[in-house]
C-alpha cells in the first residue's frame, strides 16, 4: 500500500523543483524554447513574443502542481485499488 500523502508531498517538491529549472532556464536562455517545442513536443510554431513575470510564474506554479498532483493521486489510488 502506498502512503498516498507522503507521495503527494514529493511529488508536489518535485514538480516545483522542475517548473523553476524549467522557468530559468527559458528567463536566462530565451533561445531554448522552440529548441524545446521542436525536439521535445515535436512541434514547430512560432512563439510570439516572451512574457516571464512573477505573476505567469506563480500562476504556472500552481497549474503544473495541481496537474502533477492529480496524475499521482490518480496513480497511488490506481496502485492501491489494483491487486497483483
Amino acid at each position: 500500500m502506498i502512503n498516498t500523502k507522503h507521495l503527494l508531498k514529493v511529488a508536489s517538491a518535485w514538480i516545483s523543483v522542475v517548473y523553476v529549472v524549467c522557468f530559468a532556464g527559458v528567463a536566462l536562455f530565451p533561445g531554448i524554447r522552440p529548441g524545446f517545442m521542436r525536439y521535445g513536443l515535436h512541434m514547430g510554431i512560432d512563439m510570439g513574443q516572451n512574457i516571464l513575470t512573477i505573476t505567469t510564474f506563480i500562476i504556472g506554479l500552481v497549474i503544473w502542481n495541481s496537474i502533477a498532483l492529480v496524475a499521482v493521486w490518480l496513480f497511488a489510488f490506481l496502485y492501491n485499488t489494483i491487486k497483483h
